[in-house]
């Protein structure tokens, strides 16, 4: 099957499994959105739902958040992975847009993208979830989906972004990146993962593939 046919059906799979996929980062502005999703590397949404309530009600603007010291923002944050590291970054991400940006979060990659600690990730999940502009982010999931279904070489995330654009058409971006990711971690899991039971890796996932996850799996057992 070639690769579009794949793509094809995948997104079939997915309308019907995700039609309405909900953004999973609690938020209510673009601005807890960008601090949500820079919460979210290396920690679960899970968890950064848990923390932003009380961060946000210390500090809703942008304003507000750059006149917080560094350790009252890690007070909130500290059971986030790399939290010093996020906390610095979310004040002095907050003054730039109080200096540079009249307060408000801008609605273009290059500007979010020159924000402390906001990546091409965290920056296109701002403009997919909040702009409404299309965008593709990968993150682990579609990263190992893309791979695991022939979709991508899954070299890096930059080539899966690249790749996935090409398959998918752009009217779908914005909820195929949401629909993979909730697939990913309900049916498609890193380890140990069903390849015949799964709905979509049973027929798109090759037999080398499977056995390269198996024999992984199975030396990283024999490590512990």
């Amino acid at each position: 099957m070639k690769k579009q046919e794949k793509a094809d059906r995948i997104g079939e799979i997915l309308d019907e499994l995700y039609p309405e996929p909900p953004i999973p980062l609690d938020h209510t502005d673009a601005f807890s959105l960008l601090v949500a999703v820079l919460l979210s590397a290396q920690t679960t949404d899970a968890r950064v739902n848990i923390v932003t309530p009380d961060l946000f009600k210390a500090a809703k603007t942008p304003a507000e958040m750059a006149d917080l010291e560094v350790d009252e923002i890690l007070e909130f944050i500290k059971t986030c992975g790399l939290a010093p590291t996020k906390a610095k970054n979310i004040k002095k991400l907050a003054q730039i847009l109080v200096d540079e940006h009249d307060g408000e979060v801008p609605d273009s990659l290059e500007d979010l993208e020159a924000l402390p600690g906001v990546g091409h990730k965290t920056a296109s999940v701002v403009m997919a979830q909040w702009y409404d502009v299309p965008s593709f982010p990968v993150d682990t999931h579609i990263h190992r989906g893309a791979a695991r279904w022939g979709l991508s070489s899954g070299k890096n995330v930059d080539t899966t972004e690249k790749d996935l654009k090409k398959l998918f058409p752009e009217d779908t971006w914005n909820r195929r990146h949401l629909q993979i990711i909730y697939f990913g971690r309900e049916h498609c899991k890193a380890r140990n993962h069903d390849f015949e039971e799964c709905v979509i890796c049973s027929w798109a996932t090759t037999k080398k593939r499977r056995q390269e996850e198996r024999d992984s799996w199975s030396k990283k057992k024999k490590k512990k």
